[in-house]
């Protein structure tokens, strides 16, 4: 199977492309929000992890800001953009703001400047260089750093219009933009009644007949029967001669998710998010994770966070692997999963679990 080495690397312009591409890195347009981007490479412009949180209160900023540092470190980041999102008014300026010197009574400057101040040395502290610091706001963008008169706080810079090759490499690699994040886990909810119920039976009519089966053969042959089931699925549903596949039926579903509890059979589909039959998977977990009841959706939905994740979809690799542990808190991959992307493990270094494992990643973790 082909292995690509995932997304082809992306080179930053101008501030206004990369804040305007923004939505496409985080998979949302973010709102009231902090965020840092990683730039790679020499020349810092090279475009790396993209890392967000909701804008910290003065209490908390300190934890909130070492954590974006760190996630930046942990990616191998040179440099990093700093944009602050908020529709927050602009502030009384203080008597002196950094280089342009004493500021007249009533003056005013970029809101959350202060929060901008304990990012940057947060940053300088760890040889971060900070190539822009920036504020969004109502359609426009402004640079904290600069003093002419188009950065002050009542001008901005119009954000750009038409598609960015930010912008066009993430749809390249599947990258859907939803609305707000509360959208991404809308995408894989679980479905109501009384869709609901005929799936519950069907897999309570297939776990039996699976017992029944393991019994008269052994699990080892269902497994087989599982994978072979599992790539048929794939291969209708994917691109080219063959696919375009229909709805899979609940009996269809219940049977690969009941499959996708063994361990072995989950690990060797991990292997379906390089290659080719990278989007078919994807597809298929998002459907098996919805339409599945707990705690069968425990496994595709952490498959979903693991192709997610590989394609640099880090909102939806999160949103997944949420949905997997509140589905089963002890599934001990999902686990180890949280444990990776919450130290920021970058997706190549995923892909190169994914190629060189040949039995259960469990033990590798």
């Amino acid at each position: 199977m082909a292995d690509p080495q995932g997304p082809p690397p992306v080179r930053l312009s101008e501030p206004g492309e990369l804040v305007a591409a923004l939505p496409y890195l985080l998979g949302f347009p973010p709102h009231e929000s902090l965020v840092l981007v990683g730039l790679r490479g020499s020349a810092g412009r090279g475009v790396g992890l993209t890392a967000r949180v909701d804008l910290p209160a003065p209490a908390h900023r300190g934890p909130v800001v070492a954590g974006l540092v760190r996630a930046l470190l942990t990616d191998g980041a040179t440099a990093a953009v700093l944009v602050v999102v908020s529709e927050a008014d602009d502030e009384l300026a203080p008597a002196v703001i950094r280089h342009r010197g004493p500021t007249p009574d009533g003056s005013r400057d970029l809101a959350h400047r202060d929060l901008v101040h304990d990012v940057v040395l947060a940053l300088h502290a760890v040889d971060v260089r900070v190539g822009q610091a920036l504020l969004v706001r109502r359609g426009r963008w402004w640079s904290y750093d600069c003093a002419e008169p188009c950065c002050a706080p009542e001008a901005g810079t119009p954000l750009p219009t038409g598609t960015s090759e930010l912008a066009a490499a993430s749809v390249v690699a599947g990258q859907v933009v939803e609305a707000e994040r509360a959208a991404l886990a809308r995408r894989i909810a679980p479905v109501g009644s009384p869709a609901a119920e005929a799936m519950a039976r069907a897999c309570d009519e297939v776990g039996d007949a699976l017992a029944r089966r393991t019994a008269e053969l052994g699990w080892d042959v269902l497994v087989e029967e599982g994978w072979t089931a599992l790539l048929a699925v794939v291969r209708a549903t994917g691109p080219g001669e063959g696919g375009g596949g229909g709805r899979l039926s609940d009996h269809e579903v219940a049977r690969l998710a009941w499959g996708l509890r063994d361990h072995d059979l989950r690990d060797r589909a991990l292997t379906l998010a390089l290659g080719g039959s990278a989007a078919a998977a994807e597809g298929l977990w998002t459907e098996l994770t919805r339409r599945s009841p707990a705690p069968l959706d425990a496994a595709p939905a952490t498959l979903l966070a693991v192709s997610a994740w590989v394609r640099g979809d880090g909102a939806l690799a999160n949103v997944a692997l949420d949905r997997a542990l509140r589905s089963e808190p002890s599934y001990t991959f999902a686990g180890l999963l949280r444990s990776a992307l919450d130290a920021c493990l970058p997706p190549e270094e995923m892909r190169r679990l994914i190629r060189q494992a040949s039995g259960p990643l469990d033990a590798r973790w």
